[in-house]
């Protein structure tokens, strides 16, 4: 099991992070949902999501303070709604575009 053949698609909102990842064979898929912030825990959802899911399916550790090993992950699609739900909510920041011509 040493191709990249792990791809992982992330939604990470304000709330929870929810990660799909996609396993070649008979295991097919896993879904993973966490908090997206729980600094107690670990300090960045999508990656402790896809580690969970690495030491899952590669049944080997993946320390949360070392990098990951990326040999096994073939693509990591990620989208957040959190600057959308920001801005449609008007709780961002106050700003400005300025262009010329």
């Amino acid at each position: 099991m040493s191709e990249r053949n792990i791809g992982f698609s992330i939604d990470r909102g304000g709330t929870f992070t929810d990660i799909y990842a996609r396993i070649p064979g008979n295991e097919g898929y896993r879904i993973m949902k966490l908090l997206s912030e729980d600094p107690s825990n670990y300090s960045d959802a999508p990656r402790e999501g896809i580690r969970r899911i690495l030491e899952e399916v590669t049944k080997k550790p993946h320390p949360r303070n070392k990098p990951l090993d990326t040999s096994r992950i073939s693509y990591i699609r990620m989208g957040t709604t959190v600057a959308t739900n920001a801005l449609l909510e008007r709780k961002g920041e106050r700003c400005a575009l300025v262009t010329t011509k």
